[in-house]
């Protein structure tokens, strides 16, 4: 089946990202058929800076690695929350047309047609930590937290939830990253993504007043949207995204000291061609990283068998060592 495939492209680190992106694309999945598009923020009140990007020669390699860089104005979101990019940027997709967004911070390492997509049945990323919401002492727990904004949107709470899971357990209840999403129309997704999250910003329950929605607003929108459309957690056989098939790596330290062998060469020969290097070699972080091997200091650092549990105690360490750039 031919889909489209979103990612934020914007002035500054992701649009180097979306070099990296369309370029593992290209390496990785040959064959793939479908429409990449590069949703571009416009310079409008919400941003001091303008987010577009204005360099010729990245806007000219995006074109040429398949990507069509597509306008998008902010109109609840913006420099403030840039994560509300990938709800707003929904609206660029062709209606009716199954889609898939990857976070800009993301390699394809393998081939895209052998991913099994159920665009009927939405799912996101489980590769996530319990990070929303903050359960305080004497305040809601995660049953009436999330079952509060289950109620909002008049949604069946106990069929999102994994029994299999201990109750008060951040990992019984429906929570995705994300780092990817799909279903068959980007403008059902997309209106009632928006609805969810601007209603959580600013009509939310009395049970997550006292929880931050930045930046996890995205995240907590999510779950809700996908249990909406008859989606979850085990709508996509595991092992294919974030896994075979794709690598979100985050940032370039973080791809170096944690992720696959497989990962790291398909970033280092997708971006070694000369015509994609004189451009990227301008952000530090690729420069040093890649081209300049400090990326291979950095992974000399962990052992790949046994790595640190939690992301901080990896970030430590490199900073530790001088290696931590972004």
């Amino acid at each position: 089946m031919t889909y489209n495939i979103l990612i934020i492209g914007q002035s500054g680190r992701l649009q180097y990202e979306a070099i990296m992106f369309l370029a593992s694309l290209r390496q990785s999945a040959p064959d793939f058929n479908g429409q990449v598009f590069v949703a571009e923020p416009q310079h409008n009140e919400r941003w001091t800076q303008n987010p577009a990007i204005t360099d010729p020669d990245i806007r000219a390699l995006i074109k040429a690695l398949g990507g069509k860089i597509t306008p998008f104005e902010n109109k609840h979101f913006g420099e403030y929350y840039p994560y509300g990019n990938k709800i707003e940027a929904l609206s660029v997709l062709p209606e009716g047309e199954p889609f898939v967004f990857f976070d800009t911070d993301t390699l394809i390492t393998g081939d895209l047609d052998s991913v099994p997509f159920d665009f009927n049945r939405p799912s996101a990323s489980l590769k996530v930590e319990g990070t929303w919401p903050v359960i305080e002492l004497y305040g809601p727990g995660y049953t009436a937290t999330w079952k509060s904004l289950y109620d909002t949107f008049k949604l069946d709470f106990e069929s999102s939830l994994d029994v299999s899971q201990p109750d008060e357990y951040w990992r019984r209840y429906l929570y995705f990253n994300a780092g990817y999403f799909y279903y068959k129309c980007p403008k059902a997704f997309g209106d009632r993504f928006l609805n969810y999250a601007l209603t959580i910003r600013d009509d939310g329950p009395k049970e997550i007043i006292c929880q931050a929605l930045n930046p996890w607003l995205d995240q907590v929108a999510l779950p809700l949207v996908i249990h909406s459309f008859g989606g979850g957690r085990d709508a996509l056989e595991a092992g294919h995204l974030d896994g075979a098939v794709s690598c979100h790596y985050r940032l370039l330290p973080l791809l170096y000291a944690r992720e696959s062998d497989a990962a790291i060469e398909t970033l280092e020969t997708a971006i070694a061609p000369n015509k994609i290097k004189k451009t990227v070699k301008a952000y530090e972080p690729i420069r040093r990283m890649v081209y300049q091997k400090r990326g291979a200091k950095v992974r000399a650092l962990f052992d790949q068998n046994n790595l640190p549990r939690k992301e901080q105690q990896i970030r430590n360490t490199i900073k530790r060592a001088g290696f931590w750039m972004r």
